[in-house]
């Protein structure tokens, strides 16, 4: 279910009912002016509407039916005798219930696919991650965006640095050059020369292995008591990989590509202050990887649109994203792109998909 208030719940069920209940010719001129809006960002008028219709309609015709329409909360005008632009409303009822989804072209999926193949190969996961969202974002013309659990980091180095008091930091150093720090408590009589030891011993068993692979490895022969570790080392180990994995949005890791792609059709001042503050929500990570949490949990793609999320209520802005899983049918990331609530969703959303599909399958 989509994370909407109890208002827009009700707006959105009341204008489903009016939906439903439009006649064709309704159907068809609202329709007509949502396809005229996320083709060209602009509102139609009732003459081209009535010059473009399958049906024979006057203007006055037109009029009439888009009088109604703008009853029912789903078109509105953005200026005084103006054509008329979809509503928050009609643009997800649209989406929900008239859009007509096609497939990606044999072209877009042989590019997907040579693309994806070929960095899994060559790239550690964290990278093969990054180049997933990059290829989206590039055949989107929108940023990219891509949540993964840090627990698929490939690690290199772990080092413990003592900083007195009963406090050691712990430094990780993945393989892609990311460090991070964390700080752990010491057990009580811990020897300084036990904290190089913890180090030793971990560092000669994680190459090449995941944060979840070697803390199972390395626990599983503590727990087995083939490690050669005394009692109050093993605990500085364990506890140490255990603080990495970190809790709620620690644990994830938020990857946001092409962002210059959304600067690609600004046509206005307004259209500018709708990208300037779509950065800022970029900006603001913590919200960005609560909201695509969200997306985890689900079957197939999900669309959030404008302040059907707060983080997006100034911006404007659409988000399309699908939850990809490894080869134990696990979720392991969410994968979309994010741009002007103006998409091509018809061929987007597919897209989106189809390569959450396939990265699921190609995880290295």
């Amino acid at each position: 279910m989509r994370h909407t208030d109890a208002n827009e719940m009700r707006a959105a069920a009341e204008a489903a009912l009016g939906l439903r209940q439009l006649n064709e010719r309704s159907r068809e001129i609202f329709k007509r002016i949502v396809e005229t809006y996320l083709a060209t960002g602009e509102p139609v008028g009732s003459r081209n509407l009535s010059r473009a219709l399958p049906m024979t309609l006057s203007p006055a015709s037109v009029r009439n039916v888009m009088s109604d329409l703008e009853g029912l909360g789903l078109i509105y005008a953005p200026h005084t005798s103006a054509g008329r632009l979809p509503t928050q409303t009609g643009l997800r009822l649209f989406i929900d219930g008239l859009l007509e989804i096609g497939d990606i072209t044999e072209a877009e999926r042989s590019q997907i696919e040579s693309q994806m193949a070929a960095s899994g190969r060559r790239s550690a996961v964290e990278d093969f991650f990054a180049e997933a969202g990059e290829m989206l974002s590039g055949l989107s013309r929108c940023a990219g965006v891509v949540l993964v659990d840090k627990q698929s980091k490939t690690l290199k180095q772990v080092e413990f640095v003592n900083l007195g008091q009963g406090k050691a930091l712990a430094v990780l150093v993945g393989e892609d050059g990311d460090v991070e720090n964390r700080i752990v408590q010491l057990p009580e009589g811990l020897p300084l020369s036990s904290l190089n030891e913890a180090s030793n011993y971990i560092n000669a068993r994680i190459s090449g292995l995941t944060l979840t692979d070697a803390r199972a490895r390395i626990e599983k022969e503590i727990d087995e008591r083939r490690a050669q570790l005394d009692e109050l080392t093993a605990r500085v180990v364990t506890e140490g990989l255990a603080t990495w994995s970190g809790a709620g949005g620690d644990r994830k890791s938020l990857i946001v590509c092409g962002r210059a792609h959304l600067l690609e059709d600004v046509r206005a001042m307004e259209d500018l202050e709708r990208v300037r503050l779509l950065f800022e929500d970029l900006d603001a990570k913590k919200d960005l990887i609560q909201l695509l949490g969200l997306a985890e949990g689900a079957e197939g793609v999900r669309i959030f649109i404008g302040s059907e999320n707060k983080l997006f209520s100034l911006s404007g802005s659409a988000l399309i994203v699908s939850p990809f899983e490894d080869s134990e049918q696990k979720i392991v990331g969410v994968l979309g792109v994010i741009g002007p609530t103006r998409l091509n969703y018809a061929r987007i959303i597919p897209m989106v998909d189809y390569t959450a599909r396939l990265l699921g399958r190609l995880v290295p």
